[in-house]
């Protein structure tokens, strides 16, 4: 996420000094104690959990379990990955839904926070989850908020109640217990109440906020924040939880490139835990709030969890299968090209997604410069193809690219791009789906690497004895002549194929067992 890209930076450059050493000093300590104070300063983190985070970091780092460790460097990043969990909730905590439909849902917060669009995000997931919610637009004091949250429910496919025009119109706490009501009536199983705020905490605000709470008795009271506000976060929410109080909190802008200070503040001084993020502008930029998968992101440790999580809710199983068998019979088109290009954007933000491996560090630059907008252009050139030419690439003469070129707005060289992108893609899959190891545009041949489906391997040249002597050269020659010659197919179900000299083992299975050389080739490409 953007919003700790440079905290991200300046932890893991801090960890960077640590390594290669074999014990850590009290002097190595201080230091990068010292280095992640300034770091979670800088990141606009309340000062009171800088202090408490950094004395448990030294304490601990100080402690056996370091000293022990046979990777002290490691310990150091686990212990700080620990506390940094701890001053963000610790646990996932999840929505508590009344015994006695609907659950009531309020959200509070400043005006700007984002909380009308958040009802939107916050109905759209509740109706991935199987429920029913029901919006009612209890903000009748900022201009066009209820037509706002009528756009953002009908976006969400969520029905919202508002009765009044607002704009000054209309008494909020009549709305929410009509609301209520009509919830009750029409058998919704969740109500999510969307408040007023203001520019600044003030009485008139926090009078209202409770006479709507005292009103409708909510099962929760999300307390809504905008993340990019620093430390000004933390006297928003206390004023809140002294005024209002609230079970829980929802960050908002955590994809902006502020410094973030307030998500690693506000649930430590509050007590209160973070139990949603939004992460973007569309509805579907929302998920749970994981205080370890943040802590990971944060440390540049990735969210494969997420990432997973993602996508198993855009992915179709049998789809999937489908496509596979396509591969491997070599019936792969342009059709089913766009239509995992479009699974893929479903998904969500791409770079966002990037953005959850591990190391994703290590490319915030090429993150940076990626055009989200790649998968638009490519939907229009697939577009603008006949059904016959997008079944049948290899119709694809110069003639129609120049007429696909014009009628997607792109130029020649573009569609021969994406021609070519079509073509390796499906040249990779195929050799994978066959049991083989794809050659990678731009890493050169694999060492030791086989061909899928026990293809053609290039012959080496053999190389007999060079030594002087002549009967010693003899035997030498007729021991590589009488050696056994390794298979091509060899390496068909593993991947690899023998190399040099390697001497292969059959398994119980029948197949060729890898050699030692093979391994070692394999763990090099892994990168072990």
């Amino acid at each position: 996420m953007a919003t700790f890209g440079n905290l991200t930076d300046r932890l893991t450059d801090a960890f960077k000094k640590l390594r290669g050493k074999g014990k850590l000093t009290p002097a190595d300590v201080d230091g990068t104690v010292r280095e992640i104070r300034r770091a979670l300063l800088d990141a606009d983190v309340a000062l009171e959990v800088v202090k408490d985070f950094t004395g448990r970091v030294r304490e601990r780092a100080l402690g056996d379990e370091v000293n022990k460790a046979l990777n002290p460097a490691q310990q150091v990043v686990q212990i700080v990955n620990d506390e940094l969990v701890t001053i963000l909730g610790g646990q996932q905590r999840r929505l508590e839904f009344a015994k006695n439909p609907p659950t009531v849902i309020m959200l509070a917060g400043l005006q700007g926070a984002g909380k009308t669009t958040l009802a939107g995000k916050l109905a759209k997931w509740l109706v991935s989850e199987g429920h029913t919610p029901l919006l009612i637009a209890a903000d009748l004091q900022r201009p066009n908020a209820v037509t706002q949250l009528q756009v953002v429910g009908e976006q969400a496919g969520v029905p919202v109640w508002a009765p009044e025009p607002g704009n000054g119109v209309g008494n909020p706490v009549k709305v929410a217990k009509d609301g209520l009501k009509e919830a009750q009536r029409r058998q919704f199983d969740t109500v999510i109440v969307d408040t007023a705020g203001r520019l600044g905490v003030d009485a008139e605000l926090m009078k209202q906020a409770a006479d709507i709470r005292k009103a409708v008795d909510p099962d929760e009271v999300l307390f809504v924040i905008d993340a990019m506000i620093g430390q000004d976060a933390v006297a928003t929410a206390k004023a809140f939880q002294d005024g209002v109080d609230f079970t829980g909190v929802v960050l908002t802008k955590l994809d902006g490139d502020a410094r973030g200070g307030a998500a690693l503040s506000v649930a430590s001084v509050t007590g209160r835990p973070i139990m949603f993020a939004s992460t973007g502008e569309r509805l579907g930029d929302f998920e749970p709030f994981y205080p370890d998968r943040m802590a990971s992101r944060i440390l540049d440790l990735g969210d494969i969890l997420t990432l997973i999580e993602q996508a198993q809710k855009s992915f179709d199983e049998e789809e999937a299968m489908k496509v596979a068998e396509k591969f491997a019979t070599d019936t792969f088109t342009l059709e089913d090209f766009l239509a995992q290009m479009q699974q893929l954007k479903n998904m969500g933000s791409i770079k966002g997604m990037l953005g959850m491996l591990p190391g994703a560090k290590g490319m915030r630059q090429q993150l940076d410069n990626f055009d989200e907008r790649e998968i638009t252009r490519t939907e229009a050139i697939i577009y603008s193809m006949t059904p016959t030419e997008r079944r049948q690439p290899k119709l694809l003469n110069g003639s129609r690219r120049l007429r696909i070129a014009k009628g997607s707005g792109m130029t020649v060289t573009e569609v021969n791009a994406l021609v070519n992108r079509f073509e390796q893609a499906a040249k990779m899959m195929k050799t994978v789906a066959k049991g083989g190891v794809p050659q990678v545009p731009g890493m050169g041949p694999i060492p030791g690497a086989g061909y899928a489906g026990g293809g053609k391997k290039k012959q080496q040249k053999k190389k007999g004895s060079r030594s002087g002597n002549p009967a010693k050269r003899a035997a030498e020659e007729a021991a590589l002549a009488s050696a056994p010659k390794s298979s091509a197919s060899a390496g068909a179900g593993f991947g690899f194929g023998a190399g040099a000299g390697a001497h292969n083992t059959t398994g119980s299975d029948g197949k060729a067992a890898p050699s030692e050389e093979e391994l070692a080739a394999l763990s090099k490409f892994l990168g072990r």
